[in-house]
């Protein structure tokens, strides 16, 4: 559904969600570039500029909804059935919760955006099996300990977790006194040995000129946007253990050919990716 009317709503948990249906939401925004709906003229206008800079946007969007996809099903088989899924988007199934209860139906899932509008569609996040169980944190990256205690609630930090920050720090532009690895180490440093960390990140390393002119449309939106190297990405996995292939555009992290749907190059992608454990 497209609420271009709606300005506010209330959540069955008593949260009281106030939309800006006039500033365009990088959730929403990619939302739009996977086909969906829950969208505002303000993110579809938005996006129009996006894509007319980077073309790519929709192939970039569906290779890291793909590489989601295989990450946290290699990580459920690995045996990590605690994730807190950071920048979670609008529902898009299948979400990560399905992808590893389909492993481990015991497993548990804590998600967390700090978009209102994600909260609204909370409901298809809160599906598990009666084995599992699932959670939704009203949060932002940027509020590390806001995150981390509504987790706790749900998941035992004494045992691995399984953090996934996908398509999220990119949108963290760095500053003197706070930068995108400082926000990826606070939460690091409070997850266990055996805990995994997954990530996917915009970069300029694949198509320069495009990836220049995307990051100025985002800005002029009034949304940070920061493409990073390889050696930048690198930096947020510090002192973890990556696994094979290391870090590589999103459609080369252990392709499956059979579920990833068409084939994306690394310059449509224009995104790292990359999975690591903590010793």
């Amino acid at each position: 559904m497209t609420a271009d009317d709606a300005h506010s709503s209330e959540a069955n948990d008593g949260f009281s969600i106030n939309l800006d249906i006039h500033v365009p939401h990088s959730a929403r925004m990619y939302d739009y570039y996977l086909g969906g709906v829950t969208n505002f003229p303000a993110d579809r206008e938005a996006a129009g500029r996006a894509l007319a800079v980077f073309p790519y946007a929709r192939a970039a969007a569906r290779a890291n909804r793909a590489f989601m996809h295989r990450s946290v099903r290699f990580l459920a088989q690995r045996g990590i059935d605690q994730f807190l899924d950071i920048g979670t988007g609008i529902p898009t199934s299948p979400n990560l919760h399905e992808v590893a209860q389909g492993v481990n139906p015991a497993a548990r899932i804590v998600y967390a955006d700090n978009d209102p509008i994600v909260l609204t569609h909370a409901e298809a996040l809160l599906r598990s099996t009666p084995e599992g169980r699932t959670a939704y944190v009203q949060g932002d990256v940027r509020e590390p300990e806001k995150v981390l205690t509504g987790a706790r609630e749900v998941l035992d930090f004494s045992r691995p977790v399984g953090l996934s920050m996908n398509a999220l720090l990119h949108f963290i532009a760095d500053k003197p006194d706070r930068t995108a690895a400082d926000l990826a180490e606070v939460f690091k440093s409070h997850l266990s040995p055996g805990s995994s960390l997954a990530i996917s990140h915009f970069t300029p390393d694949f198509a320069a000129a495009e990836a220049q002119r995307l990051v100025q449309v985002y800005q002029s939106s009034g949304t940070d946007l920061q493409a990073r190297t390889l050696a930048e990405v690198a930096a947020l996995f510090d002192g973890w253990d990556l696994v094979e292939p290391g870090i590589v555009s999103t459609p080369r992290w252990r392709p499956n050919p059979e579920s990833d749907g068409d084939p994306v190059t690394d310059a449509e992608s224009s995104c790292y990716a990359g999975v690591a454990f903590r010793r």
